[in-house]
């Protein structure tokens, strides 16, 4: 009778060892699967929801959230990804489903992009649309922040006016309470700072595109940034970042030499970057 219990104690004990040595096992897969890691960031205007699964690779993403259902972005965030919104301010493009109303406040044509207009800021109905409606409508998705694009239109059109009516637009959406990065702006977001020795009343971030890349136009294709011109906007960066603006890179390329530019300068500068081999950004 005492070897048989023997025996049975023993066949308890390896089965307690295997059920121990099963739930590590699982323990440690789940954990694997949790940690798995993530690209910082990575831009998405042109894409639409087929590439939501694509986009839970990443830590932050930009999408066109106007074309994103609240369940969609629901999902993003859901995986653990922040979510900015694109959010244009400065122009309108013919596709959107308020152009027909607002048409009217164009200032001119937007170079090499046919569908888009640069738009007057300083109207009032323009200022309240983004700020009151547009804004409003994407927050009520989920969205994290803005991305906020074409404040270039002060560099276009640099009048008291068009800087003004900027401003008001940009401190009402950080009155939103969302995080608002800015696409480019580099003439408006240096002169704020000068006026104002920072630029937290309107922005918490600023994106800067094609510091080391270019877009060629004419032959449709991507090349490198002259020396001068990418030691401006490398400055520019610098700048906001010494403000305490986050920085965040967006460059077109498939030169590897290149990435390995932009890898290195944003790793040394502690910003973040997004290399795109495509200008329709899906």
């Amino acid at each position: 009778m005492k070897k048989k219990k023997l025996v049975t104690n023993l066949i308890i004990a390896v089965a307690l060892i295997i059920l121990a040595i099963g739930n590590l096992n699982f323990s440690s897969s789940a954990s694997t699967k949790t940690s798995t890691k993530k690209y910082p960031y990575g831009v998405f205007i042109g894409a639409d929801s087929d590439a939501i699964s694509k986009m839970k690779s990443y830590e932050i993403v930009v999408i066109d959230a106007q074309y994103f259902t609240k369940k969609e972005i629901k999902q993003l965030k859901d995986s653990g990804c922040t979510v900015y919104s694109y959010i244009n301010v400065g122009s309108i493009e013919n596709f959107r489903p308020y152009y027909e109303d607002y048409k009217y406040l164009t200032l001119g044509a937007y170079e090499n992009w046919e569908e888009e207009s640069w738009i007057d800021v300083s109207d009032k109905s323009w200022q309240k649309f983004i700020t009151d409606k547009l804004a409003k409508e994407l927050v009520a998705k989920g969205i994290d922040g803005f991305f906020v694009d074409n404040t270039d239109v002060y560099y276009c059109y640099k009048t008291q006016k068009i800087y003004e009516g900027l401003t008001t637009i940009l401190k009402g959406l950080k009155k939103t309470g969302k995080y608002v990065c800015i696409n480019g702006g580099d003439t408006y977001i240096t002169e704020f700072i000068t006026k104002n020795g920072s630029a937290d009343d309107v922005a918490d971030a600023v994106n800067q595109e094609s510091v080391f890349s270019e877009i060629d136009w004419d032959n449709d294709s991507f090349t490198k940034k002259s020396a001068e011109d990418s030691r401006y906007f490398k400055e520019y960066v610098e700048l906001a970042a010494g403000k305490g603006l986050d920085i965040y890179l967006l460059e077109y390329t498939t030169d590897n030499k290149l990435i390995g530019h932009v890898k290195k300068y944003c790793s040394d500068n502690d910003f973040k970057y997004y290399i795109s081999d495509s200008l329709e950004l899906k």
